[in-house]
């Protein structure tokens, strides 16, 4: 088994449990802010689905340079929009690991600021860490927003608040 086709069953748990956490976005709490600090709710869920496609990114690239450039942040407007995104990035991130060999996923890649290296390492672990580890710091920081909102969090590693046991990948 190679190294990207040992990462998909893990990138595909993640994913569903990030499609389950992203179908309860209240669209009429899109502006919701626990600090001044923080990002909005609906640019929270956005940035979630569009780090996603990190994933196609870092298997496609040698790097990733954030100065300047037409950037313009994902906020969606319809909890269709988001999923839609979502299930666009999942598609194209896990078509990019489907085809990866070991030696692609050994090689370094760098994320690039103000002409220097953020981090530079390989992109198996730009995947696992960058990708995956990001998307679930994330995802736990919008199930925060949701319970100080009153939506129900779902079960995603055992049972939540308000709900049993999470259902099983793929179901």
């Amino acid at each position: 088994m190679s190294i990207a086709q040992s990462l998909i069953p893990e990138f595909d748990y993640e994913m569903a449990n990030t499609r389950r956490t992203l179908e309860r976005l209240p669209q009429d709490k899109l502006e919701f802010k626990p600090d001044p600090k923080s990002m909005p709710l609906g640019r929270l869920a956005g940035h979630i689905a569009e780090m996603v496609n990190w994933g196609a990114i870092v298997v496609q690239t040698d790097s990733l340079n954030l100065d300047g450039g037409n950037f313009q942040p994902f906020s969606p407007t319809t909890r269709q929009q988001l999923l839609a995104e979502f299930d666009k990035n999942v598609a194209a991130a896990r078509g990019e690991l489907e085809k990866a060999g070991d030696s692609q996923m050994m090689q370094n890649w760098s994320l690039i600021f103000q002409g220097k290296p953020v981090i530079s390492m390989p992109r198996v672990a730009v995947v696992r860490s960058m990708v995956l580890n990001h998307i679930i710091h994330h995802r736990a920081q919008l199930t925060v927003y949701y319970r100080m909102n009153g939506v129900p969090v779902p079960a995603l590693y055992g049972p939540s608040a308000d709900e049993g046991m999470p259902a099983a990948a793929g179901s």
